[in-house]
């Protein structure tokens, strides 16, 4: 069959290509490793759910309270007023992507990406079956590399695809406990502390029945599971049964560029298109995969290879400042149990409550009450200068 467009990777982000494209009434193959599971906290903001029409049914847990521990125990417990977030299981939560989008018309492949050909027929991707071990060729008229940080489609493709800096993340699924005083199957635990990550965060992110516990870090040198496991004696989770181990690496920042000028476009982790400082990446990367459909329908309409870079641009367009902020925040503040401290203290403002998980909610930065940000500033000036001890303002 000669596809439209042949998207690489079954995750969030190709899987949201595969089914923006499908329902716009074009020819794609969604090609899925199958078997993998990304480590992942699993939340996902309310404009998440409304934007990508998430049934309630996929939410297996509704936070209402997020709580910031600082490397001296310091507890900031920060409500999330009108409102939840949602927390989805990522083994079950991307095949109902994937199922959603083969319903819409999407052919399902198993299988890995290997190489893309090109001779006077045209593009064609050949793979590797998983079935069978034999190599496939598929014609396709676009390609979109949806394959994670590591995108085999994007090392061989795209400019600087072979260069994305990036944290590794580990985590593990174990049963939740039943709620008692250190566990609530309500709230997310985001523990900022060197002796779980040197430069990240650790978490204790509830999933209804379950629980994911992990830690992100970028230097190699660091023991992931020795670290989650100080992190489930901290938190008093080291009885609990271990379900599943994952690990994955998290890219840093987007690419410069996500096309190759021709016939391939880069989507989710694959283009890099992770917040930084929280890490989130679950609405980031379907919001990556519809622009990248976007911008695939764009190039199939004019004709024109130029219409791919699309995808960058309306991806940039709106989020290039939350993500530019966000990597301020984690320059100044990660550096050292030090600065965490100073954060978690900010964190205890009312006003950087409110405008943070507006922000968080909408995708947007809250410009509506200027005296609050001048505030925040004035008070995030004094904690990185060292004027004031943590805790004071």
């Amino acid at each position: 069959m000669q596809y439209d467009v042949f998207v690489v990777g079954g995750g969030p982000s190709g899987a949201t290509a595969a089914d923006d494209l499908a329902r716009a009434g074009h020819k794609v193959a969604l090609l899925d490793r199958a078997g993998r599971i990304k480590p992942c906290g699993g939340a996902i903001p309310p404009r998440l759910i409304a934007d990508f029409e998430i049934p309630e049914d996929q939410i297996v847990a509704h936070i209402t309270t997020a709580r910031m521990i600082s490397p001296t125990g310091r507890a900031v417990d920060i409500p999330i007023e009108n409102g939840f977030v949602g927390m989805v299981d990522r083994e079950h939560f991307d095949e109902f992507l994937r199922v959603r989008a083969a319903g819409h018309g999407a052919a399902r492949l198993t299988g890995t990406f290997l190489r893309a050909e090109r001779d006077k027929d045209g593009t064609h991707v050949v793979w590797r079956e998983k079935a069978t071990g034999k190599e496939q060729r598929s014609a396709t008229k676009l390609v979109i590399g949806a394959d994670g940080a590591r995108s085999n489609v994007a090392r061989a493709e795209v400019p600087g695809g072979d260069k994305i800096p990036y944290v590794i993340a580990y985590h593990e699924i174990i049963k939740a406990p039943p709620a008692n005083d250190v566990y609530d199957p309500d709230r997310c635990d985001v523990i900022y502390d060197g002796r779980i990550s040197p430069d990240f965060y650790g978490w204790v992110f509830p999933h209804g029945t379950s629980c994911s516990v992990g830690m992100g870090t970028e230097k190699p040198e660091a023991d992931l599971k020795e670290a989650t496991a100080a992190l489930r004696k901290m938190s008093g989770l080291e009885g609990c049964e271990t379900i599943r181990r994952e690990g994955a690496p998290i890219p840093l920042h987007p690419m410069d560029r996500w096309d190759n000028g021709r016939d391939v476009v880069l989507a989710g982790d694959a283009a890099g298109v992770v917040a930084p400082s929280s890490g989130e990446g679950i609405y980031y990367a379907m919001v990556g995969g519809r622009v990248a459909a976007t911008a695939a329908q764009a190039a199939l309409k004019s004709g024109k290879a130029k219409d791919l870079r699309l995808a960058r641009k309306l991806f940039m367009r709106e989020h290039k400042t939350v993500f530019r902020v966000l990597r301020q925040m984690q320059d100044a503040y990660y550096k050292s149990d030090d600065r965490r401290e100073r954060f978690v203290s900010l964190c205890h403002d009312i006003d950087v409550q409110r405008l943070t998980f507006e922000a968080y909610m909408n995708k947007k930065l809250v410009a509506a009450r200027p005296l609050a940000h001048i505030k925040i500033g004035i008070k995030n000036m004094l904690h990185l200068t060292g004027l004031v001890r943590p805790g004071y303002i």
